[in-house]
């Protein structure tokens, strides 16, 4: 027997699957005018970058641009795949950081030339992590095959937990990119004073301080920074603690959101998403729409 109508069958369920995906993406994106303005917003600033990167011959920068353009989609993406609700003040939080990081943060240099700009960054990223761990907890007890009785202050510390693992991860990233790939991701600190047992001429474990350095000599040349290049650890472990702290604020408002089972309004409020109701979910309304009798997943 031929197989080419049960190949043409399965192109045409593939094609199906794609059409009611983009007609779900579609009601998604639209679902919250607040967010989806701000999300037609951005892309329209990016797309605008990304010309003028080109323009430029600047590749690299342009192809920041393409990752951004391609990130925005993400929230949407996920609520349609995963079937959950992100609230609108989550949703916005997550496409201007997206934004901050990728078109300011990298293409418009704003790492280098804005103070604390990744400091900040990095506080907002421990707080969203946090939220996404409590939230992943929060959808998982709400499950009809699975529940179990979870304290507040168990909930507060899974969030917390999962916050700093993804900022420990990061910081992994970020060296492993300096390392392989000789970027610079992991910024130096100039500093004047260092202590080093390695400078101890008695090899006996004596800690040796140096004081008010002012310039290092590289093969002969002086590095021109006014001081001591410290290469990447104060900056690791001062985008861990505000990681840290970031992570604090989170779990502690996410602590009173549990204990008072969603009915005390804190911060924590708008940023846990949940699962999506029937009239939220349009994958299962554009399959229906469509005829699609395939189970659902």
């Amino acid at each position: 027997m031929s197989k080419k109508p049960n190949l043409r069958q399965s192109m045409e369920r593939d094609r199906r699957k794609r059409k009611t995906f983009r007609q779900a993406m579609e009601k998604e994106l639209r679902e919250h005018k607040s967010s989806f303005l701000v999300f037609s917003v951005l892309r329209i600033f990016i797309l605008v970058a990304l010309v003028r990167q080109i323009m430029l011959k600047n590749y690299e920068s342009a192809f920041f641009c393409v990752l951004a353009l391609v990130l925005i989609y993400l929230p949407s993406w996920l609520q349609v795949k995963l079937r959950v609700e992100l609230p609108p003040p989550l949703e916005i939080t997550i496409l201007c950081f997206i934004y901050a990081a990728e078109i300011l943060g990298e293409v418009n240099a704003f790492y280098v030339v804005v103070p604390h700009w990744d400091t900040m960054l990095h506080t907002l990223n421990g707080f969203l992590a946090a939220a996404v761990g409590f939230s992943l907890v929060m959808i998982l007890n709400d499950s009809e095959t699975l529940t179990f009785e979870l304290s507040p202050f168990f909930l507060a510390m899974v969030a917390f937990c999962f916050s700093m693992t993804i900022g420990v991860l990061w910081e992994f990233f970020e060296f492993a990119m300096d390392a392989f790939f000789h970027t610079d991701m992991q910024k130096d600190t100039v500093i004047h004073t260092i202590r080093s047992v390695a400078l101890d001429p008695t090899h006996s474990n004596k800690v040796v301080t140096v004081h008010g350095i002012r310039e290092v000599l590289v093969n002969g040349s002086d590095l021109g920074v006014g001081g001591y290049l410290d290469i990447g650890l104060i900056d690791t472990m001062k985008d861990l603690l505000v990681n840290f702290l970031g992570a604090v604020v989170f779990s502690v408002t996410g602590f009173f959101y549990a204990r008072s089972k969603g009915n005390k309004k804190t911060p924590a409020q708008s940023f846990v998403p949940s699962r999506k109701s029937e009239a939220q979910d349009y994958l299962k309304q554009a399959r229906q729409t469509g005829g699609w009798k395939e189970k659902e997943p």
